[in-house]
């Protein structure tokens, strides 16, 4: 995030490059910088003759280096943007030439989502050597998206509840454009100076605030038998939004973070958080759960749940319905 407020700020200032390739597996801050460009770079009167937006499906990297050339008509820059690019990844390393040498009145855009180029040929080497932009927008990990949704509500006028963000990360995941898009409803009906909580997740998503994988992961830390298959219950009521698979995941993440808690020998909450990469508002979860299952009763849940791993894909279990695979999934991690 910090890349990019850099990023914007320069253009913002006018340090225009002649090349920005948004490359990588996070398509939003490719979106956001390239829609930046595009909103911004040209008045309204010079984006009519001067603006053209081209797609990797329906051009070659002739089509854009012919465009590129182009001078601009009664305007200081020509802005050419270049979506989709991912579908030219064959002959991408062709725009080598061009980037050894940009036009200088053009800005060139291109969002090159879900891929990155090869930094060791000539494409790479090139955009860099003459002083344009090659921005890399890498996938956050489970862990780092509570934090992003905080600090993207807060530049915005907004708080959210640590469990409010951990429920929107474990029912939508890690795909920055899906989380934001619900963050953006969210917004249109709460106003500014709200904390959000996980009740408004729940009335304005359809998120349950009770009955989620977060719920299910505390309940199983404590041992609680009866709330956990409650909780199964309502998944197997609800499969479509609540698929096994990523349960299970959720859950070998879960145990997997208390086999490293238990090998740790400083056990502050504060040195918890940090070697878990969890927030400290969870780390009580995690010092319960250790308490209830000892390293030996961890270790084989972790096995365990690489065989359901395993099962929730159907291998070797294609007639159990997925609600009875967690009820006996349940039993035997508390059993």
């Amino acid at each position: 995030m910090d890349e990019v407020k850099a990023l914007v700020a320069d253009i913002k200032k006018g340090q225009i490059k002649p090349i920005y390739f948004l490359m990588g597996e996070e398509a939003y801050y490719i979106d956001k910088i390239s829609d930046f460009i595009e909103d911004n770079l040209l008045d309204e009167a010079e984006k009519g003759f001067n603006q053209m937006v081209l797609y990797g499906r329906d051009v070659t990297i002739d089509d854009i280096v012919s465009n590129a050339k182009r001078y601009p008509m009664m305007a200081e820059r020509q802005v050419v943007i270049v979506k989709e690019a991912q579908d030219l990844s064959r002959t991408i390393e062709k725009l080598a030439s061009y980037a050894e040498n940009p036009q200088p009145t053009t800005v060139l855009v291109v969002n090159y989502k879900y891929k990155k180029i090869d930094k060791r040929k000539a494409l790479y080497k090139a955009i860099n050597k003459n002083g344009s932009v090659v921005f890399e927008s890498k996938k956050l990990y489970d862990n780092q998206v509570p934090d992003w949704i905080r600090r993207v509500l807060k530049g915005q006028g907004y708080d959210i509840s640590p469990k409010a963000a951990q429920m929107l990360v474990e029912f939508l995941g890690t795909d920055l454009n899906k989380v934001n898009n619900e963050l953006d409803k969210l917004k249109i009906v709460l106003p500014k100076g709200t904390q959000i909580t996980p009740e408004h997740i729940e009335e304005n998503i359809g998120i349950s605030k009770d009955f989620n994988n977060f719920e299910l992961r505390k309940a199983i830390g404590e041992r609680n038998i009866v709330k956990a298959h409650q909780i199964a219950k309502y998944f197997a009521d609800n499969p479509k939004d609540n698929p096994m698979v990523v349960t299970v995941a959720l859950l070998f993440n879960f145990f997997s973070q208390l086999l490293h808690l238990h090998g740790m020998t400083d056990k502050n909450p504060r040195s918890v958080a940090s070697a878990l990469r969890v927030n400290p508002y969870f780390v009580n979860e995690y010092l319960t759960a250790a308490r209830n299952y000892p390293m030996k009763k961890v270790s084989a849940v972790v096995t365990l749940l690489r065989e359901f791993d395993v099962k929730s894909k159907g291998v070797g279990a294609n007639a159990v319905p997925q609600g009875d695979l967690l009820r006996e999934l349940l039993v035997r991690i508390m059993g």
